[in-house]
């Protein structure tokens, strides 16, 4: 069916309105559900896929712009909201917005005046249905037939009406209710008499009433009138006395977390020697990997050198290798008591060095591994450079009596000297943040022992973050998100530096 000049003129336009609709209804929702800054960011690709699918103008730009929304989905936004995080107080104690602690400190209650009911649960295929019998009375009450509530769930309330109702099986035993209690936790049983029923034993229900009622924006305990102030700075309900009730909740703390970095001693001196140890790891990686690439490269390029065909295949197996396997095998040979190294080293010398539990060791064996794995690609790169030096300045040199030594030194290195540059700190900057090989190969122990919080002498500071969002004492991912930042920003300026010095090359080229 050939569609209609009028019907293809508004097809287009309205095609796209509807879209920008749902779009913007799904912004809404995101926004709606506390996600302030994906909604911004959602709100952006929308008006610019808007803008760029109407305007003439940006008619080439149109082919761009699905790079641009994948760049901003999974590049900017990522950098946005670690940043953001940054500058609050978020950690495993803080981890709801203050509405959510709110609700979730009134959700909690405690045991009321009232008969308590002995519980049984019958499975009723995927779903089940709970007997109530009063312990004084002896009267039977059932429930209707339900489905346990998953984790993040609200409150299931199931109204039970009198009587024994059908049944069919055996209830479960104590082991299966202790498997479903945190789900049962979270059941509450409406009685005929308008009782509100909680689980308070693994056997038994009782009427229970709330622990706290909202007055305001306080909270008052109604056992004991405690009033619960929410206080803005620390992101806790706090009691008369100053004390802290959990769950807290996120608030802006500002430049904390960075200060902290930079000015509390106990934070300070971890950082700044795992941060030294960082910037002479990747220092000493890039510089053994290309000092051993490049030698093996040049004896490689002679050509009198017989069998070089198989000696490059067996020199570049290490790359071929999955990076990850190298490293466990290596985790292996080095091991203090069975380690083939360790094996060797005793029966040649009778020492048993140990790799894992000696800090400058520890050291060492990262370092050894790393040029291990990276050797392999400078020789590859550097050997095609090598093909580029033209061949009448080795002849030349050979006229004027030069050796092998000095032509390395004053032909060789010198011609490759510029064109590496950018790969070298490219590497760099790799190393940097090399956290696959220092999390199989040390985990970063051996741990720095007079540190408050969790640090190893081996730590990169990728590794560092890592210990402190999900090791360190309250997960404290606000302060691992500004160290985060901080290593961004850190990268992000030598990779400034690479594409300056990569367009000074590409200028002497020419």
């Amino acid at each position: 069916m050939i569609m209609k000049p009028a019907i293809r003129r508004y097809f287009g336009p309205a095609l796209l309105a509807v879209l920008v609709v749902a779009a913007l209804f799904l912004v809404t929702v995101i926004y709606a559900a506390g996600e302030a800054l994906l909604a911004g960011t959602l709100l952006v690709i929308i008006a610019l896929a808007a803008w760029l699918y109407t305007s003439q103008r940006a008619y080439a730009y149109r082919y761009l712009y699905p790079a641009i929304a994948t760049a901003l989905v999974f590049v900017v936004f990522p950098v946005l909201y670690t940043i953001s995080i940054g500058f609050t107080n978020y950690s495993s104690r803080n981890i709801l917005e203050l509405p959510m602690a709110t609700q979730y400190l009134l959700d909690q209650t405690y045991p009321g005046e009232s008969n308590t009911f002995a519980f049984a649960l019958y499975p009723d295929g995927p779903r089940f249905r709970a007997r109530l019998q009063d312990s004084d009375s002896g009267a039977v009450f059932m429930t209707p037939v339900f489905t346990m509530p998953g984790e993040g769930q609200p409150t299931l309330v199931l109204k039970a009406e009198a009587g024994p109702g059908t049944l069919t099986g055996e209830p479960l035993g104590v082991g299966d209710v202790i498997a479903y209690q945190d789900a049962l936790k979270k059941v509450a049983v409406l009685m005929p008499n308008g009782a509100r029923l909680g689980m308070t034993g693994l056997g038994e229900f009782a009427a229970q009433k709330p622990l706290y009622r909202l007055d305001g924006g306080n909270l008052v305990n109604n056992q004991d009138g405690t009033v619960l102030k929410p206080n803005l700075k620390t992101g806790y309900f706090e009691t008369p006395s100053g004390e802290g009730v959990e769950p807290g909740f996120v608030v802006k703390v500002g430049w904390a977390n960075y200060r902290q970095i930079f000015t509390d001693a106990k934070f300070r001196e971890p950082f700044i020697r795992i941060f030294v140890w960082t910037v002479v790891f990747a220092g000493l990686s890039v510089f053994f990997s290309a000092s051993l690439g490049l030698v093996l490269a040049v004896l490689l390029s002679w050509e009198a050198l017989r069998f070089r065909s198989v000696y490059r295949l067996l020199l570049f197996l290490p790359y071929a290798v999955p990076g990850f396997i190298s490293i466990l095998i290596f985790k292996g040979l080095f091991n203090n008591s069975t380690g083939e190294i360790n094996l060797m080293l005793n029966a040649l010398f009778g020492i048993k060095p140990g790799w894992f539990s000696d800090p400058f060791l520890a050291k060492v064996m990262l370092l050894i591994v790393n040029t291990w794995l990276g050797f392999p690609y400078m020789m590859v790169v550097c050997m095609g450079l090598i093909k580029a030096i033209p061949y009448d300045l080795y002849e030349a040199s050979a006229v004027a009596g030069a050796g092998p030594l000095t032509n390395f030194f004053k032909i060789t290195v010198p011609l490759l000297k510029r064109p590496l540059l950018p790969l070298l700190i490219a590497s760099f900057a790799f190393n940097f943040n090399n956290f696959v090989l220092v999390t199989l190969l040390t985990g970063g122990r051996p741990d720095v022992l007079d540190s408050t919080v969790p640090a190893g002498t081996t730590d990169l500071l990728i590794t560092y973050v890592r210990r402190i969002a999900f090791e360190s004492s309250g997960q404290q991912f606000g302060l691992a998100a500004a160290v985060s930042t901080v290593i961004f920003l850190l990268v992000a300026g030598l990779t400034l530096v690479q594409i300056k010095y990569t367009k000074v090359a590409n200028d002497d080229k020419r």
